[in-house]
């Protein structure tokens, strides 16, 4: 009996997941990648500060060269800049800004004062009749001049800028009998203001002056008892650019030289 040979039959069957996908997913994860990215840089730009808005923005219009408005050789410290007499109203809008986060705002923002002046910016704290920054008398800050202190520390301590502290106080004699007045307590008042602020973000060679005035510099001196004559004083220095020494276009005065008189014989050689 002859017998034959069965074909040999290979069924293959295909998973019940479906095709291949390929790498469209990719696709759509990196849109959302970065779609969280721009949100992120969208977010952090909104809470910076309007001198790292206005660099950011400028660089995108101009990226050649207005990025070069801000920034200073201290690297690592984005919100850094070097205050001159072109931006020092830029500083005060940012300091006022970070001042309006405090708690008690509302009620010292009377009493802290701002101003731009031949010698930098101007910080004042001025006192009221019960003491707002310090207790009557007393040396060192309550508890508002502490945290105003320690605020304009954090922000001044990012700037190159040298500062000076002056203390001033009424023409009221100081209470204590003795050697101490208020020279002393003028003093006093600055250096105690100066230890804090270098505890908390000012750099030890950054104060450059720490003067008491005790009522020589009267802010109201038509009213030498006033409350607000009672202050202490922050001055952010400016930061003179340095000026190349013969500008373009000058000429220097040539040196005079000494010539012989017309009048005067020269004696022949032998």
């Amino acid at each position: 009996m002859a017998t034959t040979t069965r074909p040999i039959i290979i069924v293959k069957k295909k998973g019940g997941h479906g095709g291949h996908h390929g790498g469209a997913w990719k696709v759509a994860y990196a849109d959302f990648v970065t779609a969280m990215m721009a949100l992120f840089i969208v977010l952090w730009l909104m809470n910076s500060s309007k001198q790292i808005q206005d660099a950011v923005g400028g660089y995108f219009k101009d990226p050649s060269g207005t990025s070069k408005m801000v920034g200073t050789d201290q690297r690592g410290s984005g919100d850094n800049f070097t205050v001159t007499k072109d931006n020092m109203a830029t500083l005060k809008e940012q300091l006022q800004k970070a001042v309006r986060k405090m708690d008690d705002f509302d009620k010292l923002k009377n009493q802290i004062q701002m101003t731009v002046t031949a010698e930098g910016l101007r910080i004042e704290l001025l006192e009221t009749a019960s003491g707002t920054f310090f207790q009557s008398g007393n040396t060192r800050p309550n508890d508002d001049g502490k945290e105003l202190l320690v605020l304009l520390a954090h922000e001044l301590g990012k700037l190159p800028n040298k500062l000076s502290i002056e203390g001033h106080t009424d023409s009221k004699p100081y209470a204590k009998t003795g050697d101490y007045g208020n020279w002393e307590l003028s003093s006093d008042r600055a250096n105690s203001a100066r230890r804090l602020m270098q505890e908390n973000g000012v750099r030890e060679d950054q104060v450059a002056q720490v003067r008491g005035f005790a009522d020589q510099r009267l802010r109201t001196p038509t009213n030498p008892l006033d409350p607000s004559n009672r202050r202490i004083s922050l001055i952010v220095q400016y930061v003179e650019t340095p000026a190349s020494s013969t500008p373009a276009g000058s000429t220097t005065d040539p040196q005079p030289t000494d010539l012989p008189s017309k009048d005067v014989p020269t004696k022949k050689e032998e």
